[in-house]
């Protein structure tokens, strides 16, 4: 089995269409690929887990331990051909002045060798001490090769792999050329989701042939690190205790899948539901409503009455539910975007308007109140992340909230996690490490709620 991290100088050098090329082209070619992505992200995992046909799992040094980030990689690489990594970012870039949270050191954790995808526009013979540059600042890297990106035509091509040859003794492993074919429509957190793209087997599959007729596919092979000292472990999950319904569509598609994984090993049976289809609300114990991009379907969401009166009466009703960021605007009274407004399910008191920049974007760090619902963290404190252009409107002020952001924004500046009867709703985007299992503590408040019923 082998292993690959995809990194770049810069962020948007063309790194993630080059990784959902790489997975595609070899899963079409009978190679069973592995996705991972650093950092916390939910868009670029969608195109990679469709391009691989696997699942793609995120590794975050914020929210996990080495150790923990080993564990998961080892874990879900057992049995594949090939693991590639998709860095954040540029290779060395970072929070930490040190770079212990840099993509090099996840590469160097995991020893992973790694090939760097440059931008080449407006670029020729400069590439080489780019190039030596990031050889001489770690000796700890293997910069196994690179591939050049946005080559202008033949002429600029072999300018750059002169160069490259000439100065370095990094190897060429492709050079794509600019193409509109190899791009993804952007938004305002990035790409936009593969589960909302229409057209994304379709734009996944000419990504793959066109980074397949420019990149080695061979050499990437070759230049993998072999690793076969994998642990074979199974999950074997418990007989489900309670039912959870999973709002799962193109408007509602942010979840860690590992995180549901966790559920189920918690004692849950996952039912999945479509907001923008299902009519009714199924027999669930309760609810996780995870993140997304309402706004683009809050017309379609606010003309399913139906579904909305089910979640609403559920809520009255007590049900436990755990809503995060555009679960949060769901739940809301309604939407504001684009000088248009759409009524949600209503049940939190207050409105959600979309603005132009970022309301919260990043790593947060939260203190539990003990004014939640789930039981309390052993630890006072944990970590998450935050990504959202909305902001919350017409907030009372006589809400209970189940964390203080001590870093972040939440949905005040000061306060994050909304409780309402058995529901919590934050802009605050939780991972099930650790640090923080808090699919297990769900998963508890759902059992003790029913046992009372």
């Amino acid at each position: 089995m082998s292993h690959l991290f995809i990194s770049a100088a810069h962020k948007s050098s063309g790194k993630t269409t080059i990784t959902i090329g790489l997975c595609a082209a070899l899963t079409t070619r009978a190679v069973t690929v592995q996705p991972f992505k650093k950092g916390p992200d939910y868009i670029d995992p969608l195109w990679l887990t469709q391009a691989s046909r696997r699942d793609c799992y995120n590794l975050d040094f914020y929210t996990m331990n080495p150790a923990e980030i080993k564990h998961k990689f080892n874990h879900y690489s057992q049995n594949t051909d090939i693991s590639i990594i998709e860095g954040n970012k540029g290779l060395y870039d970072g929070m930490d002045v040190e770079g212990s949270d840099s993509n090099a050191a996840l590469a160097c954790l995991l020893e992973v060798p790694v090939i760097l995808v440059i931008d080449t526009k407006g670029m020729t013979r400069g590439i080489a001490p780019l190039l030596l540059g990031y050889q001489l600042f770690s000796k700890k890297i293997n910069i196994a090769g690179v591939i050049l990106n946005q080559v202008g035509g033949e002429r600029h091509e072999s300018k750059l792999r002169t160069a490259v040859e000439y100065h370095t003794d990094i190897p060429v492993i492709g050079a794509v050329r600019r193409n509109s074919d190899l791009e993804i429509t952007e938004r305002h957190l990035g790409l936009v989701p593969s589960n909302e793209e229409n057209q994304a087997q379709i734009k996944i599959d000419k990504i793959a042939e066109l980074i397949a007729s420019q990149v080695n596919l061979e050499q990437i092979f070759v230049k993998s690190s072999n690793q076969t000292n994998l642990i074979q472990t199974t999950i074997n999950f418990p007989k489900p205790q309670v039912k959870i319904g999973v709002i799962r569509d193109a408007a509602f598609g942010f979840y860690y899948p590992d995180d549901l994984v966790a559920l189920q090993n918690a004692g849950a049976e996952l039912v999945f539901i479509n907001a923008l289809q299902d009519a009714h609300l199924p027999s669930v114990d309760a609810l996780f409503i995870g993140g997304g991009f309402p706004e683009e379907k809050m017309l379609e969401l606010a003309n399913n009455k139906s579904l909305k009166q089910d979640i609403y009466t559920a809520i009255e009703n007590n049900m436990p539910v755990y809503a995060e960021c555009g679960g949060l605007m769901y739940l809301s009274r309604k939407i504001i975007w684009q000088q248009k407004s759409c009524e949600m399910v209503g049940i939190l008191p207050f409105d959600t308007i979309m603005e132009t920049q970022p309301q919260g974007r990043g790593y947060v760090h939260l203190s539990e109140t003990g004014q939640g619902l789930w039981p309390l963290l052993n630890s006072a404190t944990h970590y998450a992340h935050e990504f959202h252009y909305s902001r919350v409107t017409n907030l009372p002020t006589d809400l209970k909230f189940a964390y203080k952001v001590l870093r972040g924004e939440g949905l005040d500046g000061k306060h994050d996690g909304i409780i309402y009867k058995n529901t919590l709703a934050s802009y605050s985007h939780l991972r099930d490490v650790e640090g923080n299992h808090w699919t297990q503590r769900f998963v508890e408040f759902i059992h003790s709620h029913k046992k009372e019923k």
